[in-house]
This record gives C-alpha cells, sequence and structure tokens, in this order.
C-alpha cells in the first residue's frame, strides 16, 4: 500500500525526485483479440522500444516519483518534466529498486545517464543524491539495464508520445 507524506519544501522537492512516490498508476491494457496499440504517454528510446510512462510535472508529482513501489513493469517508466534546464540533483529514497535516469532536453537529446543508480538505505541511514554531468530539463526513470540495453547514450534522441510539452 502507498502511504501518503507531507510534501516537503521546494528545495527538497527538486532533489526528492527519483524515487519518490507515483503521480499516477498506469492503466491496464484492454482485453482484446488483437494486441492492443499502446496510447497514452510513451517514450521510444534509441533501439524503437517503446515505454510506458507515467507524467511527473508538479512539485508533487516529481516529489512522489517512485517511492514505495516494490518493482516496475520492464517496460514502464516515469519522466520528470521541467520548465527550464538546470543541473538536477535525484535521490532513491524509499525506493526498492534500482533505476537508469536519463537526462533528456525537451526535443529528446540525451545529456547524460545515470545507470543502475541502487536505492537508499532504510531510515535513519542518510540517503545521498546522485547529480548529472549537464543540465536537462526532462528526466526519464527506467529499471536499471534499460538505458544500456536500449541505445539510451549522450547524443542521441528519444521520441515522446503524448507529453505535455515535449
Amino acid at each position: 500500500m502507498i502511504r501518503r507524506r507531507a510534501a516537503a519544501s521546494l528545495a527538497a522537492l527538486l532533489t526528492a525526485a527519483a524515487c519518490s512516490r507515483p503521480a499516477t498508476s498506469p492503466g491496464a491494457a484492454p482485453a482484446s483479440a488483437a494486441p492492443a496499440t499502446p496510447s497514452g504517454p510513451r517514450v521510444v528510446l534509441p533501439s524503437g522500444a517503446a515505454v510506458t510512462v507515467e507524467v511527473a510535472a508538479t512539485d508533487q508529482e516529481r516529489a512522489q516519483g517512485l517511492m514505495f513501489r516494490e518493482s516496475m513493469p520492464k517496460d514502464a517508466g516515469m519522466v520528470f518534466l521541467f520548465d527550464d534546464l538546470e543541473i538536477r540533483p535525484f535521490w532513491m529514497k524509499n525506493c526498492h529498486f534500482p533505476l537508469d535516469m536519463i537526462y533528456t532536453t525537451k526535443d529528446g537529446t540525451v545529456v547524460d545517464v545515470l545507470e543502475n543508480v541502487a536505492p537508499c538505505a532504510p531510515d535513519p541511514a542518510p540517503c545521498e543524491s546522485v547529480a548529472p554531468t549537464a543540465k536537462a530539463d526532462t528526466i526519464l526513470e527506467v529499471n536499471a539495464g534499460v538505458a544500456g540495453a536500449q541505445g539510451a547514450v549522450p547524443g542521441v534522441k528519444l521520441r515522446f508520445i503524448s507529453i505535455p510539452g515535449r
């Protein structure tokens, strides 16, 4: 069960994104005789594989992110949207599985990739932030190993589908 927590200060919100609680839950695919065509927000990786994503566009959604989840489907992720380019540290507090963090610009250009970022130890242990080497306004979180397997490296482009402002 997902526990609700009060929103932290704005500074904490901007750094508490990585494994913070989800904004929405991905919908189940409808049952049909033919394969379902994915709909809703997606990111197409350089390999052509599509990841169904939840969108975190508000401070509260970004602060909640993926916290308290035990796992995430292999073809799922969360995309964090910001208005401006900045170095955006994330942390893995209350996350239960490692992630790849793909930092991009609005046009989908990958500027940095942090691979296999491990969750923080349980409280009261400290939880350090991880930071990219380049400014970004869009961050895609996927399961550890997905970025490398799907060709997400600096300089390539991701394609955003049904993601506001991207």
